[in-house]
């Protein structure tokens, strides 16, 4: 039996004002070819299939595509959970029709929650795989909320509530398994934030609850599980030490912090109840790439990248000690009649100024949400005892406002 696991495509996403359909494709087809190469039997999603709880016509095809053709390849099955920029209901409202294409589709936690685990038969019907669907766990699916409770109550719900519901689905898991003729792997999958997870500057991965809560533990897997596919951090990387606990991150770079990083998907085979794992190298379909320093520097690297030829998109960060007010129009002449184009200039020795001035006309796109609450918190003489709390409950705020608003900024 061998598995192909990936997650976070985010089709739809763009990059400031670029669209990245031509990427998303690219990389679909890859994996189709590279399913094919490698003769998977399973390939497990865990989770934001999409960018938006409304993907676009185009993404949605992308998607819908990508399931037609994977039809025609060696893959029997297909597992797809929600994550949490997904919407549950668009996801499952087809997942009758795809079941009988054995795809297999959990965006809402089921009732009973022991329907997330899901039983796959090879070609002749027996059994090869048992897969725990566990798509991302929504705040009231895991706790109910009472008035007044602390932060610290809240923190020890959401953690004995995910807790919980692993145990439950793995329970369920070993019960079928035990009831089989014969022992077969048992897979797990996720959405969620592991305590002392990698991130990457702008890959747009946020904390699920509230702030760092429910940052989990890899103990919270149950040993039953053979392997554990994670979804929702974009860099590749193990848990707790555990090569069989992985993020398989995203597939294409979400952001200029991930520029040079790179991607990509898990193999996982059992054969002669042996188990090996395999991490297959994705292909770079649009080069990104990120340069800081004063204008000489800057300069010298545009120099470089120019000399490749190659189509890239740019971030230019300028940290010189000198004004640089026409930054922007030196690095578009310096472009000009290039294949690189750059997609946002940031001055930081004029930002330096403005912030130090709390000049009105500030740029707030250079601003995290948190940081303007800040300045809120300093200009209203709140003190410091009380902003733990109240930076706790704006950010409460905030990831309901994005749970329903992904793109929400």
């Amino acid at each position: 039996m061998r598995i192909l696991h990936t997650a976070d495509w985010h089709l739809g996403r763009t990059l400031y004002h670029k669209t990245r359909y031509e990427e998303f494709g690219q990389f679909l087809d890859w994996l189709l070819a590279a399913v094919q190469e490698h003769a998977i039997d399973a390939l497990l999603v865990a989770g934001d299939v999409f960018d938006t709880t409304a993907p676009s016509n185009k993404a949605q095809g992308l998607y819908y595509g990508f399931l037609s053709e994977l039809r025609k390849t060696c893959c029997r099955h297909v597992v797809i959970t929600a994550g949490n920029h997904d919407s549950p209901t668009f996801l499952e409202a087809p997942r009758k029709l795809l079941k009988s294409f054995d795809v297999h589709v959990i965006g809402n936690v089921p009732q009973p929650i022991e329907k997330e685990v899901i039983l796959l038969r090879d070609g002749h019907g027996d059994p090869e795989l048992i897969v725990c669907a566990v798509p991302y766990l929504r705040d009231h699916e895991i706790r109910i909320s009472e008035a007044g409770e602390s932060l610290e109550a809240k923190e020890k719900k959401l953690r004995e509530g995910i807790e919980s519901h692993y145990a439950k689905v793995a329970a369920a898991a070993v019960q079928l398994r035990d009831s089989l003729p014969a022992r077969i792997p048992i897979v797990a999958m996720g959405h969620l934030f592991t305590a002392g997870g990698e991130t990457a500057e702008g890959d747009g991965v946020r904390s699920l609850y509230v702030g760092n809560l429910a940052h989990v533990e890899s103990q919270i897997f149950p040993p039953c599980f053979d392997y554990v596919a994670l979804g929702h951090l974009h860099v590749p990387q193990t848990v707790g030490n555990s090569e069989t606990i992985r993020y398989s991150g995203s597939p294409i770079p979400m952001g200029f912090g991930e520029a040079g990083q790179k991607k990509s998907v898990c193999i996982v085979d059992w054969s002669d109840e042996t188990q090996k794992l395999e991490l297959l190298k994705v292909p770079l379909f649009q080069k990104l790439a990120q340069i800081k320093g004063d204008w000489p520097e800057i300069e010298a690297h545009l120099d470089a990248l120019i000399q490749t030829s190659e189509s890239t998109w740019l971030e230019v960060v300028y940290q010189g000690s000198q004004p640089m007010p026409d930054l922007r129009e030196r690095v578009e002449k310096r472009l000009e009649g290039t294949s690189l184009e750059s997609l946002r200039n940031i001055n930081f020795q004029q930002r330096a100024q403005t912030l130090s001035l709390e000049n009105p006309t500030e740029n707030l796109q250079e601003l995290d949400e948190r940081e303007v609450f800040q300045r809120c918190l300093i200009r209203s003489q709140i003190p410091e005892e009380q902003w733990s709390d109240l930076k706790a409950a704006y950010q409460e705020i905030l990831t309901q406002y994005h749970e329903e608003d992904p793109q929400a900024h």
